[in-house]
């Protein structure tokens, strides 16, 4: 499929040995990231980021990094680490470059833009140029199809491409250059964007910062339709408005011991007490450490969904032919009892 990688971690000793080390200031980093979350083990994905922003990619050194200061095994943190495209196995070019290639850019011409990028930096998909410029990479979707075709640089949008123009950016970013984006803040790195997903500003203040989050945005083709619709005088009838319902009555919670004996117990009332809609209020009330057991699944026929005994289903049990509701096939042979529960 589009995108996804099985390939192996580069662990090669010429790799390892060329790495930036993990300090202790990265440790420092980690922590801090840490602390933003009531459960340690959710830091992990922002941790992630920060070791790319450091190393270029996630090394066996930093799964082991992130699984030490989140007492995770290195397995729980390397699922992760491979499951998301966005974390590299190898180390990344100075710029990642994607180009979509989905349905509607490559109709418009994106997968044009990826042969010929591809073949200018003699890479393919998930590759570095052999100077360390730029990762290529192909992208499943980068949710901006009324931009098509559209190319980002470190997620940073180059919209409304073609071959050309995606030939030049390329170039000037090989020169070291950093051409502005159509819209969002200005372009950094790879590293650089991995520590700004790590939550760590790249900008040197509060007003710099506010300043790329405020960079001016066209929007042209997202905004055409609205546009038209006002030259031409254009508009949608107005929805027609709802009563707002009545507030349906507060419900006892159905327990089977009396309610508030205990401090899990008392807290749960509370809870329910609080709920803001019916919703809310069944949620609780079926959390409730003294709500009863909930019944079996029902069926759509209104039958509880535990009531037909085990080996009585047509072809699970016994010998003999049996009749498949769906498609009326009649089956023989010996069978093995399905297991409930």
């Amino acid at each position: 499929m589009t995108g996804l990688d099985s390939s192996p971690v580069d662990a090669s000793p010429e790799t390892l040995a060329a790495l930036p080390p993990l300090t202790e200031q990265t440790r420092l980093e980690a922590r801090e990231i840490i602390a933003r979350y009531p459960v340690a083990r959710s830091a992990l994905l922002p941790m992630l980021h920060l070791v790319q922003s450091v190393q270029g990619y996630v090394s066996p050194e930093g799964v082991a990094f992130c699984a030490e200061e989140l007492r995770l095994t290195k397995a729980e943190v390397g699922a992760v680490a491979t499951f998301y495209t966005m974390y590299k196995r190898r180390p990344a070019g100075r710029h990642l470059v994607s180009v979509c290639t989905n349905t509607l850019c490559s109709v418009l011409g994106g997968q044009k833009i990826m042969d010929a990028l591809s073949s200018d930096l003699g890479v393919h998909h998930d590759e570095t140029a052999a100077d360390g410029s730029i990762t290529l990479e192909h992208a499943e979707c980068l949710a901006a199809c009324d931009y098509a075709p559209v190319v980002t640089v470190d997620y940073e949008f180059y919209d409304q491409q073609d071959v050309e123009s995606a030939r030049e950016l390329v170039a000037a970013l090989r020169r070291g250059e950093k051409p502005a984006p159509t819209r969002g803040a200005p372009l950094t790195d790879f590293k650089g964007i991995s520590r700004q997903l790590a939550g760590f500003s790249q900008h040197p203040d509060a007003a710099a910062a506010r300043a790329a989050v405020d960079a001016p945005s066209a929007l042209g083709p997202t905004l055409v339709g609205l546009r038209l619709a006002e030259e031409r005088g254009e508009w949608a009838p107005e929805m027609p408005r709802r009563s707002a319902p009545a507030p349906e009555p507060q419900q006892p919670v159905a327990t089977g011991a009396p309610s508030g004996q205990t401090p899990a117990a008392q807290a749960a009332d509370a809870t329910v007490a609080a709920a803001d809609n019916s919703a809310e209020r069944a949620g609780a009330a079926g959390a409730h450490p003294d709500a009863p057991e909930p019944a079996g699944r029902r069926l759509p026929d209104g039958r509880e969904g535990t009531d037909t005994p085990a080996g009585q289903e047509p072809g699970t049990s016994g010998q003999g032919t049996a009749e498949t509701p769906e498609t009326g096939r009649r089956i023989e042979g010996s069978f093995t009892p399905k297991r409930k529960g």
